[in-house]
């Protein structure tokens, strides 16, 4: 048996509807406030500031390592807080790390150039650490929480593509915006404006977790049953827990694709709209076809997912994805007109692909920690999720110091700027698409033969839980 039981007690909930899932796009949207420059660090810090390429891959490492132990310590500390709240602990902690990154943000783009260089490595490592440690206090809890606010299984689907909307928004402002604002006409960066830009971004994103927080409705109480003791985090544990959990551990493999590859290719994709297309302006835009799937599909997604299933259907777009890429691999993509319609081709087509995964990808964490009350008779919303992001974010600092070694490794100079010679510039064109490809191949791996619940075995642990019986009552 579990150790908490979901309950709705005696209060009247409001009806699930479309103000959960504003609210719940929200809080992503706050969170890319400050996540969403994320991407520029490493062009920042080696470009702008002059820190070493291959000094800067093994910073980024080091902190994003922290950043993945940071996730699970702070989860384990949220389900053994067994402190009353007003309205729901998750909240309280949401609320606690918005504070921190109205300014949290901006301390990673302090614009000391004339610094000496082991200040600068300190300036980062600082700056990052206590940007990192709000975010996480922000985004743990707020992961956990979707399966709080509804346990039946198209409506968390609504709220995870809610919240691939609310990042969509979120990343999408920045994305057209920075390469404006922070390029010059040489496609040089001006680095000493993204502290400016990072500080209105910290206020944007404050205002936007606050409206999330008054707004949430917390459904499906856990409450701890009589005579049970408080619990220590034991990490070790939680590991084991985890990993005993296939459905976690498929819908956190599948993240961990995406970023390795996603973030690995940024250096190169950034050097690779400077010097090869030679068009560092318009790399924001295209980045947007990103979303195009996220957008295709979110009129549709309860739908999909009643109808197919979301294993069923996120496996089929992720196959897509990769034949998207060995054509980007494969195909002419010159620095011209012609080349970059075909890099556009290519991203559209994976966005197709991709686009149910950005709908329900948040939804199958939820699924997985109901599989683990199913299956264990035990739930560690709060763990769980954080296990599920220390991999995440440990990917996130595997990719960008991978691409930025692997991109020095093959020719790019950060003292150069633009001006990198032309086989580098095609250099970074093709390790773009292998590191697109890589990260298609996981995500497909995970979903095919890792992440276990089909719409058969959903129906079964939605009934066996009772929560179609809840819904109900």
């Amino acid at each position: 048996m579990s150790n908490t039981q979901a309950t709705t007690g005696t209060k009247h909930h409001r009806k699930f509807g479309l103000r959960d899932q504003l609210a719940y796009g929200a809080g992503d949207f706050g969170c890319n406030m400050s996540f969403a420059l994320k991407g520029t660090l490493a062009i920042f810090w080696t470009q702008y500031m002059g820190i070493d390429s291959y000094v800067m891959s093994a910073l980024l490492l080091l902190v994003q390592i922290w950043d993945a132990i940071n996730d699970p310590v702070i989860g384990g500390m949220v389900d053994a807080d067994r402190r009353k709240y007003k309205r729901n602990k998750f909240l309280a902690y949401i609320w606690l790390g918005s504070i921190g990154l109205l300014v949290a943000g901006a301390l990673c783009f302090v614009p000391w150039k004339s610094a000496p260089g082991m200040v600068k490595n300190l300036l980062f490592v600082a700056g990052y650490i206590l940007w990192d440690a709000f975010y996480t206090i922000a985004n743990v809890p707020y992961g956990s929480l979707l399966s709080l606010i509804t346990a039946d299984p198209s409506e968390r689907a609504k709220l995870s593509t809610a919240r691939s909307i609310g990042s969509m928004l979120g990343s999408v402002s920045c994305q057209i915006l920075l390469p404006i604002l922070i390029y010059d006409a040489s496609n040089n960066l001006m680095g000493d404006r993204i502290f400016f830009i990072a500080l209105i971004m910290g206020v944007i994103g404050f205002i936007a977790f606050q409206f999330m927080i008054r707004n949430t409705e917390v459904r499906v109480e856990r409450e701890i049953k009589v005579g049970e003791e408080r619990q220590k985090f034991n990490v070790i544990k939680a590991i084991g827990n985890f990993l005993r959990n296939r459905p976690a551990v498929g819908a956190t493999l599948a993240p961990v694709g995406q970023f390795i590859g996603m973030y690995g290719a940024q250096t190169s994709l950034q050097i690779m709209f400077q010097a090869y297309f030679q068009n560092a302006k318009i790399s924001g835009l295209v980045g947007m076809i990103s979303y195009v799937g996220l957008i295709l599909y979110t009129p549709f997604i309860g739908k999909i997912v009643s109808r197919f299933g979301k294993k069923e259907a996120i496996t089929v777009g992720s196959l897509v994805s990769v034949l998207a890429y060995v054509l980007m691999l494969v195909l002419p993509i010159t620095p011209d007109g012609t080349g970059l319609a075909l890099f556009v081709l290519c991203q559209l087509i994976s966005a197709v692909g991709t686009g149910i995964g950005s709908c329900v990808a948040w939804s199958l964490m939820a699924d997985a920690m109901d599989y683990e009350e199913w299956k264990f008779g035990v739930r560690n919303e709060g763990t769980t999720y954080a296990m599920h992001s220390f991999f995440r974010k440990l990917a996130q600092g595997i990719g960008p110091s991978l691409g930025l070694v692997l991109a020095t490794a093959l020719g790019y100079n950060a003292t150069l700027g633009a001006d990198q010679p032309m086989d580098v510039a095609l250099n970074m064109r093709y390790l773009t698409a292998a590191m697109y490809l890589i990260s298609a191949l996981i995500q497909f791996v995970a979903y095919a033969f890792v992440y276990n619940l089909d719409k058969k075995t959903l129906a079964a642990i939605e009934h066996d839980l009772g929560h179609d019986k809840k819904e109900e009552a």
